[in-house]
């Protein structure tokens, strides 16, 4: 019997004792550091669980704002609320949680931050849930909610779309990927006994490595697709949260740090599948993330994040890089090994956004083998070549210009190595998903893509080889990286003369405005002659005229500021105000940020 099996016939089970009435067994860590505006919320929040929570342990970490007093009062007329305050501060998140672990008198433990709050039902449905699968662990869904809009984001959604019943975490490797302590129940007694703890002090990414040791313990663990905890996103703030201030190499010292020890732990209580998979989710997730950041850096950033990080893929081993070879993070992987200097930045960011697009040129060496580039050869682009159509990391280039007789979009499909030749692209459906609610689509026609000459393809490469030259990103792939002589020939001799598809239509910017001052994001889907699709978004195109604020004469809303941009990761997005209050909307939001 397979994994997903015994899963299954314990998910069953799970079901059939999900109604059980939760007891007050529940104890809830609040830890907080200089945050009255927000601690006195979350404390509530939890509070306001209901019968189920018997005790809530808010731990002050020495903070000078008042907090603890807050906090004081609030207990004064909470009898369940106990209230420790730390006489040094600990300068991170471990320590107090450990503090505040040591004080639960609970069967179960559930971890809150000052400045994120418990959704009603949360520790119910985990209460239930560890009780009727008799699990030391109960994991639910977290959710990202970014303010002021309140756009909500759900954090790896593939683990709680269902109810299930892990026996062992061995069974469901995917479960290293979830690295937050907050969205889950434990079990006291299942903590204490295995020591399982915070890292102390200053430690940023704390719950990485404690994930790990309670991964490492083997306990059972149950799954819902309830919302369990909603994690707030203030981007604003003048002090942002460790998991947001990525601006300083420090920080990413710090994640790969916490990367290693998880993997280390892991590896050590005999876990291997889930410690080969701890490093398959650094290479898909964390190394993306910040790579499609680079280019916010300076040069000095880059340097060092880049030692930083080959000193940290140095430790890998063939197993590492052989599982799913034509990952995009592990492609990126292998190319910043290969590179000792930064390199191909434009086109890596390419490569790490999501969906993944691999830009042009597309080198080959002399037997015909697809490889990074001329000038990295020893990075082969071989395991493309099996890779189903639907899972390609394809390149389209957005071209968008805003004007008075219409707004067009042009669009242009890459070849790959022959394969979307071999595949047949047909059309292409486009839509443009609102950022703060990705429930609003508006969708435009479906297009078909016309084959056109190779040249277009040389054009756009040799475009990025100079954005890329322009951001100090020379190296060893610069003479044949995302473009070049050399490179944009061989992209065209490729091709074998139809180097790409492209369509074009008119965006209805009026639709775009009806719901007032808006982003909207970019989504295509390629479908191809036997069925298949592929959903992407779109390169933005940089250049004369382009990406440009635009006003355009409206008859309905008198005019339309309009402004496409490019995305961190490289792919096109557009702001749209609609009427006068719209355009003194933008004058005001730039204002605030000159002034801050």
């Amino acid at each position: 019997m397979n994994a997903e099996s015994e899963i299954t016939r314990d998910t069953e089970g799970y079901t059939a004792r999900h109604t059980a009435t939760p007891r007050a067994e529940v104890a809830v860590v609040v830890i907080g550091y200089d945050d009255a505006a927000h601690v006195t919320d979350a404390v509530r929040s939890a509070l306001a669980q209901g019968a189920a929570v018997r005790e809530v342990v808010a731990v002050d970490d020495c903070s000078r704002d008042g907090s603890a007093g807050l906090l004081e009062r609030l207990s004064a007329s909470e009898p369940r609320l106990k209230v420790i305050r730390r006489r040094a501060n600990s300068g991170g998140c471990g320590t107090p949680r450990n503090t505040g672990l040591d004080a639960v008198i609970s069967p179960y433990v559930m971890f809150l931050d000052s400045d994120d709050v418990l959704p009603p039902g949360a520790v119910d449905a985990l209460l239930a849930a560890a009780e009727g699968a008799h699990a030391e662990v109960a994991g639910g869904l977290c959710v990202r909610r970014e303010l002021p809009s309140g756009r909500e984001v759900p954090w790896q959604p593939r683990l709680y779309g269902l109810h299930a019943v892990v026996p062992r975490p061995a069974q469901r490797t995917r479960l290293v990927h979830d690295t937050l302590c907050v969205n889950k129940l434990y079990r006291t007694a299942f903590l204490r006994a295995h020591g399982i703890r915070f890292p102390e002090g200053r430690f940023p990414y704390e719950d990485v490595v404690f994930t790990a040791r309670v991964l490492a313990a083997a306990p059972r663990i149950a799954l819902v697709p309830d919302r369990v905890y909603v994690w707030h996103v203030r981007r604003t703030d003048t002090r942002l949260s460790i998991s947001l201030d990525r601006s300083g190499v420090e920080n990413w010292r710090a994640r790969t740090e916490a990367c290693r020890q998880a993997y280390e732990v892991l590896l050590g209580a005999g876990q291997k599948e889930l410690a080969r998979a701890a490093r398959a989710k650094f290479l898909d997730h964390d190394l993306r993330m910040y790579v499609r950041e680079l280019g916010l850096r300076d040069a000095a950033y880059r340097r060092a994040w880049w030692e930083l990080t080959r000193a940290h893929l140095a430790e890998y081993d063939a197993d590492d890089w052989a599982r799913n070879p034509a990952a995009p993070g592990r492609l990126i992987g292998r190319v910043v090994l290969a590179c000792p200097e930064p390199c191909d930045l434009l086109r890596l960011r390419e490569l790490a956004a999501r969906p993944a697009r691999l830009y042009p040129p597309y080198a080959r060496t002399a037997d015909g083998t697809p490889v990074w580039s001329d000038g990295i050869p020893q990075v082969s682009l071989e395991p493309l070549r099996a890779r189903p159509v639907r899972a390609l990391p394809l390149a389209v280039d957005a071209e968008l210009r805003p004007g008075a007789r219409g707004t067009r979009l042009r669009l242009r499909l890459h070849e790959l190595y022959g394969r979307v030749a071999q595949a047949g692209p047909e059309t292409v459906e486009v839509e443009w998903r609102h950022r703060d609610d990705g429930d609003v689509v508006v969708h435009g026609p479906s297009l078909t893509l016309t084959p056109c000459a190779a040249s277009a393809a040389s054009a756009a490469s040799a475009g990025m080889q100079g954005a890329d030259d322009a951001a100090g990103a020379g190296g060893p792939g610069g003479t044949a990286g995302p473009g070049g002589a050399a490179g944009a020939a061989g992209a065209a001799e490729t091709t074998g003369g139809t180097g790409t598809w492209s369509a074009e239509t008119v965006v209805d910017l009026l639709a775009l405005a009806a719901p007032g001052v808006g982003t909207w994001d970019l989504r295509l889907r390629i479908r191809f002659r036997d069925g298949a699709s592929r959903d992407v978004t779109a390169h933005a195109l940089t250049g004369a005229g382009l990406l440009r604020r635009r006003a355009v004469p409206s008859a309905r809303h008198g005019v339309l500021l309009v402004q496409p941009y490019t995305t961190h990761s490289g792919a096109l997005a557009l702001r749209v105000a609609p009427g006068v209050r719209g355009v003194l909307s933008v004058v005001r939001t730039r204002l605030r940020r000159l002034l801050h």
